[in-house]
């Protein structure tokens, strides 16, 4: 691919990663209204209704096989997302979503043994460490919080693994489906917490833009550029999502990081782009 028939889909990526952060922006001025549990209900329940219309699930063919991994793909996007805001309760967005990262980029590193692999592994341990509370540290972070990140970063790994079998039998409708089935499981824990007032329409454009900016559109502009990037270009560039959640959280929230955090960040990001460009699978020739 030339380099300026590369521009158009890292600028399509460019604006999903900057429409799904201003989206968990704009969600957590739900939290103080409906809390975690109750913004995770709207965003994935009216993310399924929007990706529904635009995808027509009901197209597909259901199998007794395939749905195991198509219901363990949507329980995982569905424990992704909640754990995730959760998290943002208490910890900054861009803190959240690095913490978030190290799901997905211990699968990648568990496919592979070389020694510069490792490098990444330390690199992204020092992020972490660099994140744990302790009395030295500008900012302190909360513990629970950032617990529930990790905890959606291994959602996020289960969401990488069930999706890509999911999405062989299903094709392009496995994430509408999958959107279903984790409102399915999110909606009761919502209601729960929000109770009627889930329903008000007072709620509904802010709701709504929270839907599309973090599901509907972001889905749909990362469903083009994956298909028009190398798979490697692609992670790489998506690594730098945590950094774009960091900014996203200082310019949109004012949440202002200490340097140590800042330095975290950007081991974090480093360890994921890295080990996106060099990774190599089990078996892979040198």
């Amino acid at each position: 691919m030339s380099g300026r028939a590369a521009l158009a889909p890292i600028a399509l990526l460019l604006v999903a990663m900057l429409s799904i952060q201003s989206g968990a922006s704009l969600a957590k001025s739900l939290f103080p209204l409906v809390g975690a549990e109750g913004t995770t209900a709207l965003r994935l329940g009216l993310g399924a209704v929007i990706l529904a219309l635009i995808m027509r699930p009901w197209r597909a063919r259901l199998s007794l096989q395939s749905c195991h991994s198509l219901l363990a793909y949507g329980l995982a996007l569905g424990g992704m997302n909640l754990l995730f805001y959760l998290s943002l309760q208490t910890v900054p967005l861009g803190i959240a979503v690095a913490l978030e990262f190290t799901g997905p980029l211990a699968l990648a590193l568990l496919s592979s043994r070389r020694p510069l692999d490792f490098a990444w592994v330390a690199l992204a341990i020092f992020g972490l460490w660099l994140l744990l509370p302790s009395d030295a540290a500008d900012t302190r972070l909360d513990p629970l919080g950032a617990a529930l990140a990790l905890a959606a970063g291994l959602c996020w790994a289960l969401y990488i693994v069930f999706g890509q079998k999911a999405g062989a039998a299903y094709g392009r409708q496995t994430v509408a489906l999958g959107t279903l089935v984790a409102a399915l499981l999110v909606m009761p824990i919502g209601l729960w917490q929000a109770g009627a007032s889930l329903f008000s329409l007072d709620l509904l454009p802010v709701a709504l833009a929270v839907a599309v900016l973090s599901s509907a559109l972001p889905y749909s502009l990362e469903m083009i550029a994956l298909t028009r990037l190398p798979t490697r270009t692609f992670s790489v560039l998506m690594s730098m999502e945590p950094a774009i959640a960091a900014l996203s959280g200082l310019l949109l929230l004012g949440e202002r990081l200490g340097w140590s955090q800042w330095l975290a960040i950007a081991a974090i990001v480093l360890a994921s782009a890295g080990a996106a460009a060099t990774i190599r699978p089990k078996g892979t020739p040198l």
